[in-house]
C-alpha cells in the first residue's frame, strides 16, 4: 500500500542526527519528538489522501492541515524571535516561492486546456477518429501514439481522458479491447509526458529547479518511446481482430478554438525563450500567455454578443475568469500541501538523511531506478520533490534518469498515476487494478529497457 511504502522509506531514514548541507535549512530534529510527530502527521495525511473516495474528504484538506501543523511545530520549537526563527521563516518562504511558480504555471496551463475543451477542440478530435472506422488494432496504435505525442504539450491526465473517450465510444461491448487499449493509453501518456518540460508536474519541477535545461529533456525521447513500445508490442498480440461498428459522431470546433490552440503554442514558445535566454521563471512566460488569452477572450466575447444581438438570441458572454474559476482547485491546493509537508520534513532533516542512506549507499543509478518503482506506489510528485530537496550529488544525466523513472514508473500499477486512476473511473469496471496488474510484467520490461537505453545513450552518444 502507498502509506506503508512511504512510511518504510521515511522511517528507514531516521538517524540520531543529520549533517547540514547546502540543500537547505536543517534543524536536526529527526531524533526529536517534534520530528516524530511531524512524520506521523505526514503519513496520516497521506493515508487520508489514499482513502479519499471512501471517507469523502477532498485530498487537499488533510495535506494542507498536516503542512500547517508541521510548520507550526517547527516555528514553535525555534521560538518566535532570534536566528532560528528567522531561518524558519526563510525556509517557509523559499518553499512557498517554489510552489508559487508551479501554481501559476499550472493555473495558466489548466485554463488553456479548459478553454480548448469548452471550444470543442477535443470533441472534434474524438469525432474524427470515430468516423474514420479504424480496426481495433489500428485504434490501439492510433490512440497510443496520439497520447504519446499530445501529453508532452498538455498533461498526461487530460490526454488520457480525451483518448479514453474515443476508446470507450468505438470499443463499446468489447471489454478485451478496452482493457488493453486503456493500459496502452496509461503507459503512452506517462511516457510521453517524461520527455518534455511541459509533460508532467515532475518534469516541470526538474526544469524549475534548474537541474536540466528545456532541450535536455528531449534526450529522454527514445527511452520514452521504448518504455511505451515494449509493452505495446507484447499486448498487441492479445488484441481482438475485427472492426468496431461505425457510429455517427459530429464534433465542431467553436469560434476561437483554433486561435486558442495557436495562442497556447505561442505561450509555450514565450515560456521557453523567457526561461532559456532571459533567465526568467517559467511562470513569467505562462502569465504572459494568460494576458494574450484574455485579449483573445475579449474578441470571442464581442463576437458572441454581436451574434446574439443580431439573431435575437440570449446573450452568452465569454470570460477567461469564469474558466479559471472552474480549474481543479483541489489539485492545486493538494500540490501546496505536498510541497509544504515535504519542505517541512526537509527542514527537520529527514530528506538529507534519506539522501545519505539511499543515494550514498546504493549509488544514483540504482537509487533513481528504485525511486521510479516507488512512484508506482507513492505519488510521483512527492517523490520528485523529495529528491530535489535531498539534492544528492548527481550529474545532468542522472537528473534526467530520475525524471524518466518518476514519470514512467507510475505506469507499473493502475493506481501509480493520475491517468490510471482517472481511467479506472471512466471505464466503469472494464479497466481495473487487477486487469492492469496482469500486464505489469510487460510494463516492467519496458521500464527496464528505457533505463538501459538512457544509460547507453548517455555513455556512447551524449557523452
Amino acid at each position: 500500500m502507498r502509506w506503508f511504502a512511504a512510511l518504510a522509506l521515511l522511517s528507514a531514514s531516521m538517524p540520531l542526527m543529520a549533517a547540514e548541507t547546502g540543500a537547505g535549512v536543517n534543524f536536526h530534529l529527526v531524533a526529536h519528538p517534534i520530528g516524530w510527530v511531524a512524520l506521523a502527521l505526514f503519513v496520516l495525511a497521506y493515508v487520508a489522501v489514499i482513502l479519499e473516495e471512501r471517507i469523502h474528504i477532498a485530498k487537499s484538506k488533510p495535506v494542507m492541515l498536516a503542512a500547517a501543523l508541521i510548520w507550526g511545530m517547527i516555528a514553535w520549537q525555534n521560538g518566535g524571535t532570534g536566528t532560528d526563527a528567522s531561518l524558519t521563516r526563510e525556509a517557509f518562504e523559499a518553499m512557498f516561492l517554489e510552489y508559487a511558480e508551479i501554481f501559476f504555471f499550472l493555473v495558466v496551463a489548466m485554463t488553456y486546456v479548459t478553454a480548448m475543451g469548452e471550444r470543442g477542440v477535443f470533441e472534434a478530435l474524438r469525432s474524427q477518429l470515430i468516423r474514420y472506422g479504424f480496426s481495433y488494432r489500428s485504434l490501439f496504435w492510433i490512440t497510443g501514439l496520439l497520447a504519446f505525442l499530445i501529453s508532452p504539450v498538455l498533461d498526461n491526465l487530460t490526454t488520457a481522458l480525451v483518448m479514453s473517450a474515443v476508446i470507450l465510444a468505438v470499443g463499446a461491448g468489447n471489454t478485451r479491447f478496452i482493457t488493453l487499449a486503456m493500459i496502452n493509453l496509461v503507459v503512452a501518456a506517462n511516457a510521453g509526458g517524461a520527455w518534455s518540460a511541459f509533460g508532467d508536474i515532475t518534469t516541470l519541477m526538474v526544469w524549475q529547479a534548474n537541474k536540466a535545461q528545456f532541450f535536455d529533456f528531449f534526450r529522454l525521447f527514445f527511452p520514452a518511446v521504448v518504455n511505451w513500445l515494449v509493452p505495446a508490442l507484447i499486448m498487441f498480440v492479445a488484441l481482438p481482430k475485427g472492426r468496431p461498428a461505425s457510429t455517427e459522431s459530429h464534433g465542431r470546433i467553436k469560434h476561437g478554438g483554433i486561435s486558442i490552440c495557436l495562442t497556447f503554442a505561442l505561450t509555450i514558445a514565450i515560456t521557453v525563450v523567457g526561461r532559456q535566454w532571459l533567465g526568467m521563471p517559467a511562470a513569467y512566460g505562462m502569465l504572459t500567455g494568460l494576458a494574450l488569452l484574455n485579449l483573445l477572450a475579449s474578441r470571442i466575447d464581442y463576437r458572441q454578443r454581436h451574434y446574439a444581438l443580431a439573431h435575437g438570441a440570449e446573450e452568452q458572454g465569454y470570460s477567461i475568469f469564469r474558466i479559471i474559476a472552474n480549474a481543479e482547485w483541489d489539485t492545486l491546493l493538494f500540490f501546496y500541501g505536498v510541497f509544504a509537508c515535504v519542505g517541512g520534513l526537509a527542514a527537520l532533516g529527514y530528506l538529507e538523511l534519506a539522501s545519505t542512506r539511499l543515494y550514498g549507499n546504493l549509488g544514483p543509478t540504482t537509487a533513481n531506478a528504485a525511486m521510479g518503482v516507488l512512484s508506482s506506489v507513492v505519488d510521483n510528485i512527492p517523490i520528485m520533490f523529495a529528491v530535489i530537496k535531498m539534492n544528492p550529488p548527481m550529474d545532468a544525466s542522472q537528473w534526467l534518469l530520475i525524471t524518466l523513472t518518476a514519470g514512467v514508473g507510475g505506469s507499473l500499477l493502475s493506481v501509480g498515476s493520475a491517468a490510471g486512476v482517472a481511467l479506472m473511473g471512466a471505464a466503469r469496471g472494464q479497466y481495473t487494478f487487477m486487469s492492469h496488474l496482469r500486464w505489469s510484467w510487460a510494463i516492467a520490461l519496458g521500464y527496464a529497457a528505457s533505463i538501459a537505453l538512457h544509460l547507453w545513450l548517455t555513455r556512447f552518444v551524449f557523452g
